[in-house]
């Protein structure tokens, strides 16, 4: 079990000033059968007016909140301290063949676990591409194991798709991901489960955190750390049937997500788990500026 302190600032300096601000947060890490939030605080500047919390339609924490004080600078601080419990998981555990699970989808025509078949529909950012598909059914062999199919799609993703940021923008389309093979983990999140809900599998976007690794020592041949640390991370769940329900994959780092992904929001692409949106009246041009930190306390 591993113990973790996260810290996300997100500022934005205007070019004008701002005279009301509108927003809504998703940067409260979700509690789950592996991982709860110990501690947690959202410091907003300017001090809003009126906020509240709630949930949102798939369990995800949600700070809505309004600023009538004219400014140039917004800032939003959140701080966790969250506990993570390691899966029981490997591509080797027994699991039903990928099958089973799909079939269990359209069961009479109706899906046997309604909450898991709601994620292998199209959404806004996933469309079901045909040559995502056809890349993922690669992996899914007759009979094999839905979790040992979804462990090779993910290093299969890692070692096919080359690592670029700036290359793509969060609405770039799975077409062009995988006709150019290049983005960041959000690309390759999307591709994938492109690729999973085309072959009838639930799949769910997840985005989150990865542990902070301090650079290379000196004389290190290489940077061991993962991929999309210092900053949002994204990866996707898997339906692997009643008995091991939703099972998370890394396909920017090629593994099965174990004690260094910490989880905020799920949901059917980037549009349900945006970290922070919102309205304003004002501000002309901007900058932002975001800075991740999550470091291990045991």
């Amino acid at each position: 079990m591993k113990r973790y302190a996260v810290r996300h600032e997100t500022r934005y300096t205007y070019q004008f000033s701002v005279d009301i601000g509108m927003h809504v947060a998703r940067l409260s890490p979700v509690n789950t059968s592996l991982q709860r939030r110990l501690e947690h605080t959202i410091d907003v500047t300017p001090t809003p007016v009126w906020a509240v919390a709630f949930s949102d339609h798939f369990g995800n924490g949600l700070h809505h909140f309004a600023i009538e004080t004219p400014h140039t600078e917004f800032a939003v601080v959140q701080k966790t301290v969250v506990e993570i419990s390691a899966s029981a998981w490997t591509p080797a555990s027994p699991a039903p063949a990928w099958e089973t699970v799909r079939d269990a989808m359209h069961a009479d025509a109706f899906p046997e676990y309604p909450e898991p078949a709601e994620f292998i529909c199209a959404s806004p950012l996933v469309q079901l591409d045909p040559a995502a598909a056809a890349y993922a059914a690669e992996s899914f062999a007759p009979g094999a194991t839905i979790i040992a199919a979804a462990f090779d799609l993910t290093c299969r993703i890692k070692r096919d798709f080359a690592y670029a940021p700036g290359s793509t923008t969060i609405d770039t389309p799975v077409s062009e991901i995988m006709a150019k093979r290049h983005g960041v983990c959000q690309d390759f999140t999307h591709a994938m489960l492109s690729g999973l809900r085309g072959l009838g599998l639930p799949a769910r976007y997840v985005s989150g955190y990865l542990k902070t690794h301090g650079a290379p020592h000196a004389g290190a041949s290489h940077d061991d750390r993962l991929i999309g640390a210092d900053a949002s991370h994204a990866w996707v769940s898997v339906w692997c049937g009643p008995e091991m329900g939703w099972v998370e994959f890394d396909p920017t780092n090629a593994l099965m997500v174990a004690e260094e992904h910490i989880a905020v929001a799920y949901g059917r692409d980037f549009t349900d788990v945006t970290p922070l949106r919102g309205i304003i009246t004002g501000g002309g041009e901007h900058t932002l500026a975001v800075a991740v930190r999550v470091e291990a306390l045991n």
